[in-house]
């Protein structure tokens, strides 16, 4: 019988690796072959990102082998791994925010120290060429603090295929990417395989497991339990393996009757924001999701209702009221609560303590007169922990140390707090394992349940569809669809596209 490592392109045997009491790698086992697509799956916390770090060389392991195509190599440090051939797609973009698009694909690809002279003509051809590849669809010359979340990971991408490595890592590459990138991307992989690029690909997104995958490996609380060809497991069975336990599969939920009118949009506009003549409404009790593709205008939708972009014409009530939003201040105090869509840079700050994050956005009702004690603090943090089952040692542990689920349930505690009507939900589950998706999908059902008026916001169709009573559908800044929220994704689909169903 062949012995399938001796064909591998990248191996690891025995990886162990400890912080402190932290035991985060316990004896992993993985490889990777040329022309292959090997998924890598668990949730959050079960050691993926750790030994990415170590394939990467951000970290060394305590313990254990790593053979590239034959050859067994030592401590490996970021430049090593670079020069290896080995690249990683992160999660969280790390992009220089004031520099151009062409200025930081060429930082990553170009050759020569700091004095160097730039030719700056053949920079701006080769970053326009990797756009193009990708599927991008704005300038080179654009900053990258000017793009969105999901422009910046077609970015990061793109200085990937630049570099021509030949092991490519893709941390949740389509965690915030639409239907039309997603498939791009896949096409991206697929001709990566086909020219002999082992390709490690992470996602919780298991239908993209089944698409792209040849095999796939499961690591749960530092362990890998198990790997297999895609074709020999079934998507229960990949659930069980990395949690431990049967979780249902999003499925859509019967709808309570709503109520009345909660928030009324009427003929919104932003010049600002891209956001022309937007009209809908939202009753007590509903969800109400936005689907479109990357640059349709749901972000920019989000951010002028909750007056981070004010609009220049249209009208808003809330409760039947006319209501004027122009500022986050103003926002809160009409009753609407916005979770962005980035949370580490927007929905919690990492280095301060869980209570802190919960209750930033009621300062000024839980200290009035300016002075702060800890007692009302940590009684808000502990009924959010109890009601969202947040996952903490305590409210004083930092932000950074909890899971990416975790630090999504803070982000929306700290806005459940100012007891809103209407909630605005912006990539809720983005890049989020499966144990944690379900959690958050029964949270914002109980949460429509109980009242609320919910604004979902999420690239994930199936995610929209599960969730949504009633669903619009966004186009260049505008609505142009209103569905029902059992809609078939072919008629969502055409409707961001602007074509016929």
């Amino acid at each position: 019988m062949r012995d399938e490592t001796s064909t591998a392109l990248l191996v690891l045997q025995g990886i162990k690796k400890n912080y402190g009491a932290v035991r985060a790698l316990q004896g992993v086992d993985f490889d990777l072959r040329a022309g292959e697509v090997h998924a890598l799956l668990g949730e959050n916390g079960a050691g993926k990102s750790t030994l990415i770090n170590i394939i990467t060389g951000a970290r060394s392991p305590d313990a254990g082998t790593l053979t590239l195509a034959g050859r067994p190599l030592g401590a490996l440090s970021p430049a090593l791994a670079r020069s290896l051939g080995i690249a990683c797609v992160h999660q969280q973009p790390a992009l220089f925010a004031e520099l151009t698009v062409a200025e930081n694909i060429g930082l990553r690809l170009e050759a020569g120290g700091a004095w160097r002279r730039v030719d700056w003509r053949r920079r701006a051809a080769q970053a326009a060429e990797l756009l193009q590849r990708v599927g991008a669809e704005f300038s080179a010359d654009r900053t990258v603090r000017e793009l969105s979340m999901p422009e910046q990971q077609l970015v990061e991408i793109a200085c990937v295929l630049g570099a021509g490595s030949r092991i490519v890592i893709m941390d949740e590459p389509t965690a915030s990417l639409t239907r039309r990138e997603q498939e791009k991307l896949y096409e991206i992989v697929r001709s990566l395989r086909a020219v002999g690029t082992g390709v490690v690909y992470i996602s919780h997104r298991l239908e993209e497991i089944r698409v792209l995958a040849d095999r796939v490996t499961v690591l749960r609380d530092g362990v890998s339990v198990g790997t297999s060809a895609v074709g020999e497991v079934t998507e229960p069975e990949l659930i069980k393996l990395m949690v431990g336990r049967e979780v249902s599969l999003t499925q859509r939920a019967a709808g309570a009757t709503p109520g009345a009118v909660r928030l009324a949009v009427k003929n919104l506009s932003c010049i600002a924001g891209g956001v022309r003549d937007v009209t809908f409404e939202i009753r007590a009790g509903e969800i109400f999701g936005l689907a479109g593709l990357v640059g349709a205008g749901r972000t920019e939708l989000a951010r002028t209702l909750f007056g981070l972009t004010p609009a220049d014409a249209g009208r808003l009530q809330v409760d039947g009221r006319d209501i004027a939003i122009r500022s986050p201040g103003e926002a809160i105090a009409a009753g609407l609560a916005y979770v962005p869509e980035d949370r580490r840079r927007h929905g919690v700050i990492l280095e301060m303590p869980i209570a802190q994050n919960m209750t930033l956005a009621v300062h000024s009702r839980l200290f009035p007169g300016g002075w702060l004690r800890a007692g009302p603090e940590l009684s808000v943090a502990a009924k959010f922990i109890g009601d969202l089952s947040i996952k903490v040692a305590g409210p004083d542990a930092p932000g950074a140390s909890l899971s990416g689920g975790n630090q999504q349930k803070v982000a929306l505690a700290r806005w459940l707090a100012t007891k809103p009507r209407v909630l605005i939900l912006d990539e809720p589950t983005q890049g989020v394992d499966v144990g944690a998706k379900g959690e958050i999908h029964r949270i914002i059902r109980r949460l429509a349940a109980d009242g609320l008026a919910v604004l979902l916001i999420s690239s994930d169709l199936p995610e929209v569809l599960a969730l949504s009573d009633r669903l619009g559908v966004m186009r260049g800044g505008t609505l142009t669809a209103s569905l029902p929220g059992d809609s078939d994704p072919h008629t969502v689909m055409a409707a961001a596209l602007g074509q016929p169903s």
